[in-house]
Formats: structure tokens, C-alpha cells, sequence
């Protein structure tokens, strides 16, 4: 695995700020989802489901990732995606064009019934439509998941102070907690509103030296602003590291801010993980330029 610990330059002698390139991990399946899918496929292989089933939406990083993961290992895979408008939109979308082309099947629901996804009744429907089949949630957090994210962190980052992720449905940043030594404080960056996804951290946090700081979600999931857009750009162009906008964009910006404010003290040791995404940016540059805006170098 080509993984590294890349320091970044900032303009405080007395901190020290660098990014573990979990994006490095894969070409398709990287970052944080390699991590959670590693264990969830192997089980899938040893059970000998011949069917994987998950969900997402139309420039979701764990649709790509799944479709991807189950072509290399045999298994056939099926997105139930959110948005029953995007069914006639696959060859507009690179997401779903790239998940097609490698083999997933899709099935589109109304936003509204997508919301319901893990009732009993649903549910039920999957398992009368396509049988035998292993079920992975949406964004893929459970406890294999939590398991894979547990290895994020290695011998080699124990010596950091702070770390800092992003944050969707909670797995990622879990897995992190577990890993890490008490003496270490782990940062979560949400990028959806409100603090809710501290119970879902709950469920599977060991420790407790963790905090979410919620004020760089930038509207909301899948939000973006022409700011947000101006600082990955300039990022990439200091550091020629791509940021993904829905997620670690989001959370460097936060850092930096945090820096900027003098949040950590000084001789501090921070460590940002990049947890992939990048192959959403072609979806969200598709957007940005209907709206006219910069769109995001990578």
C-alpha cells in the first residue's frame, strides 16, 4: 500500500500539520471505503453470496467503490439509489456510468421511498426480489467496516496530538477512535448539519477522546460554495494534494481555520486523514459549471 504521512507547510514554526493520503490506497476503492469494504467483501466471498446489495445516490463514492470491490472479487452488485430521476441520467452521470460499466445493477426509488430503505417492508421486497444476497448499508458503516477503519492508524501516527477526519455517517471516524491512544484527541468534521452523528459514533466508539466540530459543513451534505471551491483550488496548487468537496475539502478548510484562530496550542501535532472521494469530483464539476462557477482542479 502506498500510504504516506505528507507534511504540509503552514506558517506556524511551532505546529506541525500533515495529511495520511488514504486516497493513495486504491485507484478505485480508496480511502476510507477500501477500509470498510475490506472486511465486508471478504465475509461476503466466505459465505458465498453470489449478491451484494447496497445504497446510495447519484455521485455516491460508495456506489463507485462497491461496484468496483465486488467486479475484482466475483460477486454481483446492486445499487438502489436514491432518486427515481436519475434512471433515464446514467450516461450524464460518471458515477453511475462508471458503476454500471463495472457491472452493478441499479434500481431507483423516489426520494421518498428511499427514506424508508431500512423498514422491514422494504427490506422484505429485497429479499423477495433478488434472494439470497448480503446486505451492506448505506455509506457501508457497520462493525466489519468499523474493523477496517481501525487499521487507519498505524505505530507510525501515535505520536500526533490531533487527528482530524471528516465525517458522513460516523464508521470512518469510529474506527479511528478505537485505534487511537488515550492521550490523543480525535477531530470530527461533519459534513451534514447539526451534531446528531454523535449517537451513531456512540454505537461504536470505544473511547471517548473525541469531539465534532460542526461549523464547516458549507450548507450541508453535497453543499459547496465558490469559497469552498477558491481554497481546494488554491490547496491543490501549495501542496498539489486534490481534495474531494463533499468531505475532506471541507475538513483541510477546517484546520486551516482552526489554525488560523489558534484552536491548537503550540508544538502541537496534527495529523488530517484523506479519506478518497476524488472520483466525485467530475459529478460536482458537471454542476458547478452549470452554475457557472470555478470548477475544482484536480
Amino acid at each position: 500500500m502506498n500510504i504516506i504521512n505528507q507534511n504540509i507547510q503552514i506558517n506556524n514554526n511551532t505546529i506541525t500539520l500533515s495529511m495520511k493520503r488514504e486516497d493513495l490506497l486504491h485507484p478505485f476503492v480508496s480511502g476510507n471505503k477500501f477500509r470498510k469494504l475490506k472486511y465486508n467483501i471478504l465475509k461476503a466471498k466466505e459465505h458465498n453470496y453470489e449478491k451484494l446489495i447496497t445504497f446510495g445516490g447519484a455521485f455516491s463514492n460508495h456506489i463507485a467503490a462497491v461496484a468496483f470491490a465486488c467486479q475484482e472479487a466475483g460477486i454481483q452488485s446492486v445499487g438502489i439509489i436514491r432518486g427515481d430521476e436519475l434512471a433515464d441520467k446514467i450516461e450524464d452521470n460518471p458515477t453511475l456510468l462508471f458503476a454500471q460499466n463495472c457491472g452493478m445493477k441499479f434500481e431507483f426509488v423516489s426520494r421518498e421511498e428511499y427514506q424508508n430503505k431500512t423498514s422491514e417492508s422494504f427490506i422484505s421486497k429485497l429479499n423477495y426480489k433478488y434472494g439470497n444476497h448480503y446486505l451492506l448499508p448505506e455509506g457501508g458503516t457497520n462493525e466489519l467496516a468499523i474493523l477496517g477503519c481501525e487499521e487507519i492508524l498505524t505505530n507510525n501516527d501515535f505520536h500526533f496530538d490531533y487527528i482530524c477526519c471528516a465525517i458522513g455517517t460516523g464508521g470512518t471516524i469510529s474506527g479511528i477512535i478505537n485505534s487511537s491512544h488515550s492521550n490523543q484527541k480525535i477531530i470530527g468534521f461533519p459534513a451534514l448539519k447539526g451534531d446528531f452523528l454523535k449517537d451513531e459514533i456512540r454505537k461504536f466508539a470505544k473511547n471517548n477522546n473525541w469531539e465534532l466540530v460542526t461549523d464547516y459543513h458549507f450548507g450541508g451534505y453535497g453543499k459547496i460554495t465558490a469559497e469552498l471551491v477558491d481554497f481546494i483550488n488554491q490547496f491543490y496548487m501549495n501542496t498539489q494534494i486534490p481534495l474531494d468537496p463533499i468531505y475532506t475539502g471541507k475538513m483541510v478548510y477546517g484546520v486551516m481555520n482552526l489554525l488560523a484562530n489558534n484552536y491548537f496550542p503550540n508544538g502541537s501535532k496534527i495529523l488530517m486523514i484523506h479519506t478518497g472521494g476524488l472520483q466525485g469530483i467530475k459529478g460536482m464539476n458537471k454542476l458547478l459549471e452549470k452554475k457557472k462557477m470555478n470548477k475544482i482542479v484536480f
